[in-house]
């Protein structure tokens, strides 16, 4: 099936990115949906902000951005994806939330639409199992800003075809994007290796190993990171990678994956990184 409209559940952080990908980069109409018309309208507003931000750049103009937003569709109601030829599902993290949602999607949406998933967590093959459409369900996890991140990690669920895992990446071809394929463990590839390097250095921290600057500028300064771990994390919000740890030390039963009790404790008190203002560093004066 040939894609020219993508459906994309969820205007919040992730699913405005993913909206305003494909209406730029990949030139496709979208149908951009939320639970309230508040949160298509506020994510709507982040598109234009994004795109006010590529004019004063004079990396488009301004009858490019007019078309980017008249490409953009908003809805309220899951019933509107059957207009989609590919949705794609980015909305709150919950497992019961994505299984109705998945049921509700496999309903509206038309024979042969592809149904995937932008989940840092919940195992593909649950979700799948969901819908009469399960080798048509995959993972297409993209990174944190997606406008300008190159990764999305394409996970194959148990059932999901080839042919359901080349469409996909051939769609993330097609909005600028690196695909990478992965198969459905917990953390898939990205999170399965940078989530417990991160919480690692949590344990050097809480261990009195070094200071939260000397930890960063290390893995800086000797593996030429961009950013340091604990920079990273509170980049990330705290309480995602707390929501990761988790998950992969329920999936695994592997002590490795032991949440360190420092995360556990800054979580507890409300130091969620700069989104709080406050984490491994202090964000309240910027």
């Amino acid at each position: 099936m040939e894609i020219k409209t993508v459906g994309v559940i969820g205007a919040g952080t992730m699913g405005n990115g993913i909206a305003q990908v494909a209406a730029h980069v990949g030139g496709l109409n979208v149908i951009m949906n939320d639970i309230k018309q508040e949160f298509v309208d506020r994510g709507l507003a982040t598109i234009d902000k994004n795109l006010a931000r590529l004019l004063a750049k004079e990396k488009i103009t301004e009858a490019q951005k007019s078309a980017v937003l008249g490409r953009i569709k908003t809805s309220v109601d899951v019933a509107d994806m059957k207009n989609a030829d590919f949705v794609i599902e980015a909305a709150t993290e919950t497992l019961d939330l994505k299984l109705d949602l998945f049921k509700k999607l496999d309903a509206a949406c038309k024979p042969g639409v592809i149904i995937a998933t932008n989940t840092s967590s919940i195992p593909i093959t649950r979700l799948a199992a969901a819908t009469k459409r399960a080798d048509m369900v995959v993972g297409m996890h993209f990174f944190n800003p997606a406008p300008v991140m190159k990764l999305v990690e394409v996970i194959n669920g148990l059932a999901t075809s080839k042919e359901t895992s080349k469409a996909t990446a051939a769609l993330a071809e097609k909005l600028g994007k690196s695909p990478v394929e992965a198969n459905d463990f917990p953390g898939f590839i990205a999170n399965r290796i940078m989530v417990p390097m991160m919480n690692e250095a949590m344990y050097t921290l809480y261990e009195g190993v070094g200071t939260v600057e000397s930890i960063d500028a290390c893995l800086k300064l000797g593996f030429n990171h961009p950013m340091g771990p604990l920079e990273l994390a509170d980049l990330i919000g705290l309480d995602v990678l707390l929501h990761v740890m988790n998950v992969l030390y329920d999936g695994f039963g592997d002590s490795k994956y032991r949440p360190c009790p420092l995360l556990k404790k800054y979580v507890a008190a409300g130091y969620l990184g700069r989104k709080s203002g406050r984490g491994f560093y202090d964000y309240s004066a910027k």
